[in-house]
């Protein structure tokens, strides 16, 4: 068909189609038109216009063909009739298949079954489809096709489209909201020398020139940081991080977050703060205080619950780990609950271990925890009265975690001792305990004022705004094994 539209001096690849308006444009000037024309009882005009999009349905009854054409907001149905574009034109379009671009001039207006209708006067193929047509996806179960051709998904599948609108929608309210605030947004590096501000597992890669690995970022923390060293007040960075870690619905190897750091703030102030941006985001973008998220009703309305780490162990896992600080009596209490616990898991990796698996479904209303064991924070300040535990928080939503905060730690010698302890996890087999690092120890001893920090994953606050249940029904190309 395409060799048929090239023998006729047709290109079917076309550099440009002169729109002038949108389908969904479209639409709404013609309404206004009949209710201009309603008020003045008159019959309604046609409204010229010239259409774009691509073919999704398609009818042919004798000399007339009805086509559904679709561009990105809106869908319209056209008739090509033989008597309004001619024979030849509309022999020709019997080679159009569902899945190319056309271009379309002529009048909307409805037809006698009151469906607004664009009558072509002439049409131009754009660009022609060579595959099958992708509508044969719609419905498609198989994720791992849909994640890999994610293309396919968005034409078969329209609603994909709103998850991803919503998405964008998310961040420029975020963005919007600390910018009033006085927010400074920065660019940091995403290739580190060191890998820092997070525990984890890095990617490595190699620089040629400089004949030296180097670390995709696992965080932008450290270089935020200094920042406020240099001067600044109030910077946050919109920033894709990646951690070589599995894979599940909740986590993605390469996710985008969104870091701030405040000057003269703490994390009790930081807390309030986050609570106000949450609330004002999902409200903003869903419309109202109460969403649902698979299946679960949950309201954003302030205030949110908020209860130590250890009080929300207490409260749902019915055991007192706060009591002891001795690892193996840790082990043992949470053993007899049911989590698994290995050999070469430290008091604080059992306490996070007993908060993932017995609290944290839990959660389903917007809920702070806060005030983490110290060996779970090696960037964090001690809490004041209790040098066991951190000035930490995370908030939780529909039991996924969203983010993670503190009262960032700014002494360079506590810093330098908790990186220490940190290197010797690394040497005795912990591959995500964190690096030494001392250009930031350097910064910290110029100086850095008292501050607090929030990072926000952008992938599972998007998965609760858009009532999706995997993060990678969030990303638009996720990574994926190599195959067809």
């Amino acid at each position: 068909k395409l060799e048929h539209f090239r023998a006729r001096g047709d290109e079917p690849y076309k550099y440009a189609f002169d729109r002038s308006h949108s389908i969904a444009r479209a639409r709404r000037c013609f309404e206004t038109l009949e209710g201009e024309a309603a008020g003045a009882e008159a019959e309604t005009p046609p409204l010229p216009a010239r259409l774009a999009g691509r073919i999704v349905a398609r009818r042919i009854q004798g000399k007339s063909t009805f086509l559904d054409i679709r561009d990105e907001g809106g869908r319209v149905q056209v008739f090509l009739g033989e008597k309004q574009v001619g024979e030849a034109p509309y022999e020709a379009s019997k080679d159009l298949d569902i899945g190319d671009f056309i271009g379309v001039q002529g009048g909307v207006k409805r037809t006698r079954r009151n469906e607004i209708t664009l009558f072509a006067e002439e049409y131009t193929l754009l660009a022609k489809s060579l595959r099958p047509s992708a509508e044969k996806y719609h419905g498609l179960s198989d994720v791992e096709t849909r994640y890999r051709h994610r293309y396919l998904d968005m034409v078969a599948n329209p609603e994909v489209l709103d998850v991803f609108r919503k998405r964008v929608r998310m961040i420029e309210v975020m963005r919007s909201w600390l910018n009033a605030r006085g927010y400074l947004e920065v660019e940091t590096p995403m290739l580190h020398p060191i890998p820092g501000g997070a525990t984890a597992r890095p990617f490595i890669t190699h620089h040629n020139t400089y004949d030296t690995d180097f670390y995709l970022r696992v965080a932008p923390e450290l270089y935020l940081k200094k920042l406020l060293v240099g001067g600044f007040e109030k910077v946050f960075e919109i920033n894709r991080c990646f951690r070589n870690e599995g894979v599940d619905a909740r986590h993605n190897p390469e996710f985008t977050t969104m870091e701030l750091y405040e000057a003269y703030q703490d994390y009790e102030g930081l807390m309030d703060e986050t609570e106000e941006m949450l609330a004002h985001i999902i409200e903003t973008v869903t419309g109202g205080k109460v969403i649902t998220y698979q299946g679960q009703s949950i309201s954003v309305e302030r205030p949110w619950k908020r209860l130590s780490l250890f009080e929300a162990i207490r409260l749902y896992a019915g055991i007192d780990l706060e009591a002891t600080r001795d690892r193996d009596e840790a082990a043992r209490l949470a053993a007899g609950i049911g989590v698994e616990i290995s050999p070469d898991m430290g008091y604080g990796k059992i306490v996070d271990e007993v908060m993932s698996e017995k609290v944290q479904h839990h959660l389903i209303q917007p809920t702070f925890l806060y005030d983490y064991p110290i060996e779970l924070s090696p960037l964090a300040k001690k809490k004041r009265g209790n040098e066991a535990l951190t000035e930490r928080f995370q908030p939780f939503i529909a039991c996924l975690e969203v983010g993670n905060a503190f009262s960032e730690l700014n002494d360079p010698l506590d810093q330098r001792q908790r990186f220490e302890a940190q290197a010797a996890l690394r040497e005795a087999g912990d591959d995500e305990a964190q690096f030494l690092d001392e250009d930031f120890l350097t910064a910290l001893e110029v100086g850095m004022p008292p501050a607090a920090g929030l990072g926000i994953g952008l992938d599972r606050l998007a998965m609760i705004i858009t009532d999706s249940p995997s993060i990678r029904d969030v990303i638009l190309f996720p990574q994926l094994r190599p195959g067809a």
